[in-house]
């Protein structure tokens, strides 16, 4: 069941699959983890249009001999704050419930150009304010690995989604965590680009300070296909300009089984928790450094003091820009949009009560203020840290576990999250399978991760990085709640 790209396209090629057979089989899989079975809650809507588009593939396949792009005929799980021109973005809101955009974002463009195939928009947490994946649209998305935690977010319903294999690629958005956190709480690997190499352009914002978007997989290497394809100026996101000249022509060859020999990595000490709550985290952790060094890497451990829940609070700019930047999309929506603005969606009502204090918080902050001022000098101050940290020990990377303890349980929030390091700084990161911490509830375990964070465009090393220890370790394991399809 762990089907990849490359598996799905030798079988094209070959004649034993077509791209209708394959979403027959995926929306089959939808149905029985969805509608029956474990009931994963991941998805909000599934294209309606999903089997005129393979129909087409496979047609385009047969008159030319050739695959129309290199994600041909793969079924995507899109986050449901990505504009679809032919399905409706609701970010998870029903204040925005109904509504289709006129066009594609630039990244589901660029997808469907591959030859990528949207199947479903997957639950988020609503406007992707934090991290349990609850929404109004669709409530409560459940974690595959164990039905009594949450699978991580914003992006958890693509975790989820992904996780039991009812897609195979998926795409998130990320503002602190919220790509690598669904990697983490659902055995996944996720990247979160350089700000710049990716384009926002038709993704509903919640901080384009932080905001990005990237891939959600079960292996390295489905997410580097898909960083190859969704990578890339684009004219509207003016930041993507800071990718130009600095991004490979592909991201594939750095695929490297030994891609850990040689390389020099810290452990950022002060991302390990030192309570009795976070030893399963730091149990998991200590056997997956066997693997590092086992790859040829030497672990250098940085004792500098950096505090997480500090950046979240005191450096992120994420609630200060919420205000600014989703008026400013919602603005531009057409006069038929059920709202156009943040005052309208609380009026409305609609939404789930869980955000309302984000909300209304939202209201009584800004940019441009002395306190966002001071932020944004802060994480400029953190950039200047993190690349000292780095020349210092002559680091290629720098390694912690995503998270200080394991994914919450459902009505609670996460805590100790690390990703904040990242998304305030705007350097890379990719989160990978660190192994499974044991528990009554969770058949096979519950899942930890591990992030390794480079500097600016450094995504070829942390590819090598991340590759070469998914290789090593083998740590990847399907959940015993979604068996392969009989």
């Amino acid at each position: 069941m762990e089907t990849t790209v490359a598996q799905v396209h030798e079988a094209m090629r070959s004649g034993r699959l077509s791209a209708r057979e394959l979403v027959e089989t995926y929306l089959a899989r939808i149905e029985a983890f969805e509608d029956k079975g474990p009931a994963i809650n991941a998805i909000i809507l599934v294209n309606p249009k999903a089997l005129d588009e393979a129909d087409r593939l496979d047609q385009a396949l047969q008159k030319t001999g050739e695959l129309q792009g290199t994600l041909h005929g793969i079924p995507v799980m899109l986050k449901d704050n990505v504009d679809t021109y032919d399905m409706a973005t609701t970010a998870g809101s029903k204040s925005l419930q109904g509504y289709i955009p006129d066009e594609d974002a630039f990244i589901a463009k660029k997808l469907r150009e591959a030859g990528a195939i949207i199947l479903a928009k997957t639950n988020l947490h609503e406007f992707a304010i934090w991290g349990e994946t609850i929404s109004s649209m669709l409530g409560q998305t459940v974690n595959p690995y164990d039905s009594t935690r949450t699978p991580g977010g914003s992006s958890g319903g693509t975790g989820a989604a992904i996780a039991c294999n009812i897609g195979i690629i998926g795409i998130g958005t990320d503002t602190i965590n919220s790509i690598r956190s669904p990697a983490s709480a659902c055995s996944l690997a996720g990247i979160r680009p350089t700000i710049g190499l990716v384009s926002r352009t038709g993704i509903v914002p919640y901080s384009l300070t932080q905001d990005t978007a990237g891939p959600i997989c079960r292996t390295v290497e489905d997410c580097v296909r898909t960083l190859d394809v969704i990578a890339g100026y684009d004219p509207n996101d003016d930041e993507t300009a800071w990718s130009v000249g600095r991004q490979p022509v592909s991201y594939m060859p750095y695929l490297r089984p030994d891609g850990l020999k040689g390389k020099r990595l810290g452990v950022l000490e002060s991302f390990f928790g030192c309570d009795e709550i976070n030893q399963p985290v730091n149990d998991v952790m200590k056997e997956a450094m066997l693997c590092f060094e086992e790859g040829g890497a030497t672990l250098i451990a940085i004792p500098d003091h950096i505090d997480s829940d500090w950046m979240i609070k005191e450096v992120s700019v994420h609630l200060d820009d919420f205000k600014t930047h989703l008026n400013g999309y919602l603005a531009k929506l057409r006069p038929d949009a059920p709202v156009h603005s943040v005052e309208e969606i609380i009026e409305g009502g609609k939404y789930h009560p869980g955000i309302e204090e984000n909300l209304k918080t939202a209201l009584q902050l800004d940019v441009g203020t002395p306190v966002y001022n001071q932020k944004l000098i802060r994480q400029a101050e953190m950039r200047t840290r993190i690349m000292k940290i780095m020349a210092d020990h002559e680091l290629d990377a720098l390694i912690y576990p995503h998270q200080q303890q394991l994914a919450c349980k459902i009505g609670s929030g996460q805590q100790q999250r690390n990703g904040v390091l990242c998304s305030a700084t705007g350097f890379p990161s990719i989160a990978v399978p660190a192994g499974f911490a044991p528990d009554p509830q969770a058949p096979i375990g519950v899942p930890v991760g591990l992030e390794v964070i480079g500097r600016p465009f450094s995504e070829p090393v942390l590819i090598e990085i991340a590759f070469s220890f998914e290789q090593i370790s083998c740590l990847r394991r399907p959940p015993a709640a979604a068996p392969a399809l009989l």
